[in-house]
């Protein structure tokens, strides 16, 4: 068997060209995730930044810390603590202490990420002065990078300040865009300190923070632990988090879109062989025989592409370490690292695909009678088995089943990526399993009107593709897949930012918005200029957050705004389901369905902001909306929360023109923008981050890369085996061109029937998560992604032309479908 097996790779290598392709593309697919994700594990221990050069850095508490019945719970603190003064005390009795301060800058013409820094602690990166000097006076500053020049004059917030020095990191290595001031302007400009460096023994300032007492939470750091002072010194672990998350969707998809695709293959190669099989049963070959033969060639196909593809998955993951880099998705430093396991893996797994694939083909083949040898016919019959039927009504069932519990118990769930991203396979797989039977109808519908035409190709093209089932559905399958992705993937996130926008737009009441610049906020006199406009009742809110332990284990991180309750019910609609807005003071706060107690009047224990343990009782409630409703507090309640928007509310008899030209005068000094409310809903559109767009695309591009391939390779299957079609095509007097326009004809009608079972798919899937908004009271319109949709659709029959008509050109060329004696 082995033996003629082999022989029939050698005769029949356009057959398997195919199912070896397929497979070996996917392989390595497979292998450039499994490398990818083993290389995002583990991150190299970053070692310290601004503090390089520091002897000992104090930090205050920045951590929340709870103890539960399984351990405790941490999560980190919204407004890290101060260093307390008499701990500062003891330690500058050690030696000298520096302040650390951070504050966001914006200048005019200078980078988005600007952060304010004392001069003093410039020493401890460690900085050096590349031009110019140190500041002295409250309006000079240095600046890191060379975006400004020494004596240039730059507009900021806080002021116009002159560029006197200019600065780079002794190891020539930027790490942030700097703007250091003068200790005592900094000092004004951010009061609030969490951090410092002591000049002394470090095993002395252990000593001093233990012997105080009353300093919790107080770390003393040295060596690499320095770096737990830099800004976000998790940035690395949480991008390899997501690094993760992205790779294992996207090796995810790789694995069903490979098996949907490899195993729709392998049933098609079979089927063409019918005749084949047939002389094999009448030369007297059994039905284990046959099933045998169909497997060994699966097995030797199998190993052969999955070796190929291994090889060629290790060329093809350093170009995707490089593209995740270049967008932003990893760090600089990550890279393909040496791991065996992924080559095992995806070896191990397309050989599986392989014989798995094949095991319901082997099947079919050996059920097939020595009459076969004697058909002529190309009309598929038999074409939905009986288990065919039943796998794919199961899933179906499963998939409406899964569905409607999900909008019963949970729609919430239906909002989360993991979700909206895994749900539409199942639907992806049983509409492929019972496409048989939409095939044939659809078919004929979408081929009705040019068979009314009075040439005869409109109706040679829907009898052909309505006659070939298999062959449709083959070809129809991969195309189905690309475009149920395509809609479900970017509908769900287009959907889901509509509906954030709808939120917006029906809690605003404010006439205008003053937003403060991004990592901004507003001073208090800012705040005062803005209260003194004629007109204008301002109703300042800050952003903060509340922890609550939930369950006896769960320790939940909420956003919080902090408002005045009397001027927040005047600018703002919240979406309550109980209570009032009035009803929130110092001891109450409003919270969302989401919290595990949500009942108006019940008590809570939650921590606040800077870690305060508060009880407060629950005032309103808010529904759960797309998941972004977060808490009310008053500013009681959200210490040194940032103030970062005031809404406006224009008296009656006021001008909203003259008023918003004040508001722009009175916030003129902190780059402050005034925006009406159809302005500010268009400005807060939510939209997919940069980083979300390139893992869509990543999934999405690999699904329309093994599209493509899967539609190259069946239609070039399928137009070599048509031989026989295209000579009587010729014999009834049809020319060249006419059977190549026939042709393309049929492979834009099966790219069609694929698109429409692919968008019957999104739109599914996208009802599914319409109806979850509706449950969380946001009714939004659906958002299908046309211009993608339209965009992978095109591509598609593109290449299913080129597929098709190139292989029937070569054919008619060299003369094997053409008839002696006939001529063009």
């Amino acid at each position: 068997m082995l033996t003629l097996a082999l022989r029939t790779l050698r005769t029949r290598w356009t057959t398997f060209a195919g199912s070896f392709t397929a497979l070996s593309l996917g392989v390595a697919l497979l292998t450039v995730m499994g490398l990818a994700l083993a290389s995002s594990l583990d991150a190299p221990e970053r070692r310290p930044e601004r503090f390089a050069a520091a002897p000992v850095v104090v930090k205050g508490k920045d951590t929340l810390r709870v103890t539960t019945p399984i351990g405790d719970r941490t999560q980190e603190l919204a407004r890290p603590n101060a260093i307390p003064a008499r701990v500062v005390a003891a330690l500058k009795e050690l030696g000298t202490v520096t302040e650390d301060r951070s504050f966001p800058v914006r200048a005019e013409g200078g980078p988005d990420d600007l952060v304010g820094h004392p001069w003093s602690t410039a020493a401890f990166a460690p900085y050096e002065l590349t031009a110019g000097r140190a500041p002295q006076a409250a309006h000079e500053v240095v600046v890191t990078g060379d975006w400004a020049s020494v004596g240039e004059r730059l507009r900021t917030g806080h002021g116009t300040v002159t560029v006197v020095g200019t600065t780079a990191t002794a190891h020539g290595t930027g790490f942030e865009n700097a703007v250091f001031h003068t200790d005592t302007r900094a000092a004004r400009l951010s009061p609030h300190s969490t951090q410092l460096v002591v000049d002394a023994d470090a095993a002395a300032v252990r000593r001093a923070v233990a012997g105080t007492g009353g300093a919790d939470g107080v770390s003393v750091l040295t060596g690499d632990a320095r770096r737990l002072a830099d800004a976000d010194p998790d940035r690395d672990s949480e991008a390899l988090v997501a690094l993760n998350a992205l790779f294992g969707t996207a090796g995810g998809v790789t694995g069903f879109v490979s098996v949907f695709v490899v195993a729709s293959t392998f049933a098609f190669a079979v089927a063409q062989r019918r005749r084949e099989f047939g002389l094999l049963r009448t030369a007297g070959a059994t039905p284990g025989q046959i099933r045998r033969l169909v497997l060994a060639e699966a097995l030797l196909v199998g190993v052969l592409a999955s070796a190929a593809g291994c090889a060629l998955g290790a060329q093809g993951a350093p170009h995707l370490a490089e593209w995740v880099v270049d967008g932003g998705l990893a760090p600089g430093w990550f890279t393909i690292g040496d791991h065996i396991w992924p080559y095992h893996l995806a070896f191990w797994t397309g050989l599986l695909v392989a014989l798995c694939g094949a095991v319901a083909a082997s099947w079919r083949a050996g059920r097939t009678g020595p009459t076969e040898a004697l058909r002529e016919a190309s009309v598929d019959s038999g074409t939905m088995t009986w288990g065919r039927l039943l796998t794919g009504a199961a899933l179906l069932t499963a998939a409406v089943v899964t569905l409607a519990r999900a909008l019963l118990t949970d729609p919430g769930d239906l909002l989360h990526r993991k979700t909206y991203v895994s749900r539409p396979m199942l639907l992806i797989t049983a509409v492929a399993l019972l496409s048989p039977l939409l095939v044939r109808p659809l078919t004929r519908l979408i081929a009705w009107l040019p068979a009314r035409l009075p040439y005869a190709g409109g109706m040679l093209v829907r009898e052909n593709a309505a006659a070939g089932v298999r062959r449709t559905a083959a070809v129809a399958a991969p195309v189905l897949v690309t475009v149920a992705l395509t809609g479900s993937l970017l509908g769900a996130t287009a959907t889901l930012n509509g509906a954030k926008a709808t939120e917006t737009r029906d809690r605003t009441t404010a006439d205008l918005i003053v937003s403060a610049p991004t990592g901004a906020d507003f001073d208090e006199a800012t705040l005062d200029r803005l209260r003194q406009v004629p007109g204008a009742e301002i109703s300042p809110t800050a952003s903060s957050a509340v922890y609550v332990l939930e369950e006896g284990t769960a320790l939940i991180k909420s956003e919080a705004r902090a408002a005045d309750p009397r001027l927040l019910a005047a600018t703002a609609r919240l979406p309550l389901t109980a209570g009032r807005v009035s009803d929130l003071d110092d001891d109450s706060i409003i919270v969302n369905e989401e919290w595990e107690r949500h009942t108006v009047g019940q008590a809570v224990t939650v921590h606040l902001g800077d870690g305060t343990k508060r009880r407060l009782t629950i005032a309103a409630v808010m529904s759960t909306g797309t998941g972004d409703n977060g808490v009310y507090v008053t500013p009681a309640n959200a210490p040194r929360a940032p103030i970062d928007r005031v809404d406006v509310r224009v008296e009656a008899g006021a001008d909203t023109s003259t008023v918003a030209a004040a508001l722009r005068e009175a916030a003129a000094p902190t780059a402050a923008q005034v925006l009406t409310k159809d302005q500010w809903i268009r400005a807060t559109h939510p939209e997919t981050d940069e980083k979300t767009r390139l893992g869509l695309l990543l999934v999405l591009g690999i699904a329309l890369l093994y599209t493509g391939i899967s539609l190259a390779n069946t239609l070039v299957m399928a137009t070599s085996d048509r031989v026989r079609d295209l000579t009587t095509l010729r014999l009834t007097g049809a020319t060249t061109a006419q059977v190549l326009r026939l042709v393309a004809g049929e492979a834009l009608t099966v790219v069609a029937v694929g698109g429409v079972l692919g968008l019957l798919v999104a739109a599914l899937n996208l009802l599914g998560m319409w109806g979850a908004l509706g449950l969380q009271s946001v009714w939004t319109p659906l958002e299908m992604p046309w211009p993608a949709l339209g965009s992978a659709l095109a591509a598609c029959a593109v290449l299913a032309v080129a597929s098709a008509v190139l292989p029937a050109a070569l054919l008619v060329r060299r003369g094997a479908a053409r008839p002696v004696g006939v001529r063009d």
